[in-house]
């Protein structure tokens, strides 16, 4: 792609979704990486909810993948193995620039995901242990006692829950859109037929 340079420049996509979410990471206030995750129920009924992305690998070679940490028993994670696909979007307002991602997702959940879980705050990996998420709750006073028991059962240095931990997209698709003037936006999109494949790189209309 010849006018295919500056922000969008560089020839392995992981690498380039590194240095944005980098670029953010000094802009936004709040959450620079949060994206919308979306997912689709036994029936084909999308479901979207956010989510903080924790990890870009970039290994080199134009392959890698995105890595987020969920329960596996809540919605998203039940919708994520049912399927085995998921798409998501990162937007950063003070950028004006978002990158969309569709493709294939795998559990991740051996010494990875217990470093990432050992790194969090202990409450945090307490209510990791207390929340059945997504399932109904009867007030916070449930919650809290729920708490209040696995802080009991777990003590000080709790392992992480066996429902607990990471998935991995590996796209197919990947596609960079960065703001323009009069609605002229730039987008260039990044496709393979299947994991480990050559990329197709395209700038698409606005």
């Amino acid at each position: 792609m010849s006018d295919r340079s500056g922000i969008f420049a560089g020839d392995d996509p992981f690498r380039l979704a590194q240095d944005w979410l980098a670029e953010a990471e000094k802009t936004e206030v709040n959450d620079p990486n949060a994206i919308a995750l979306a997912t689709v129920d036994p029936d084909g009924l999308p479901n979207v909810r956010m989510v903080l992305l924790k990890e870009i690998e970039a290994p080199g070679g134009g392959d890698g993948a995105f890595v987020f940490y969920t329960n596996y028993d809540s919605a998203k994670g039940q919708e994520l193995s049912a399927s085995g696909k998921a798409a998501f979007v990162m937007h950063w307002k003070s950028l004006r620039r978002q990158i969309r991602v569709r493709g294939a997702v795998e559990r991740e959940d051996g010494a990875q995901a217990d470093a990432y879980y050992a790194s969090r705050s202990l409450k945090s990996r307490l209510g990791a242990w207390a929340s059945k998420q997504s399932q109904p709750l009867s007030g916070r006073a449930a919650l809290m006692a729920e708490v209040a028991k696995v802080t009991a059962q777990q003590g000080t240095n709790p392992s992480r829950p066996p429902f607990w931990g990471g998935f991995r997209i590996q796209p197919v698709e990947i596609e960079f859109w960065a703001d323009g003037p009069f609605r002229l936006h730039d987008r260039f999109r990044w496709r393979r037929e299947a994991t480990g494949a050559s990329w197709e790189v395209m700038r698409l209309n606005p």
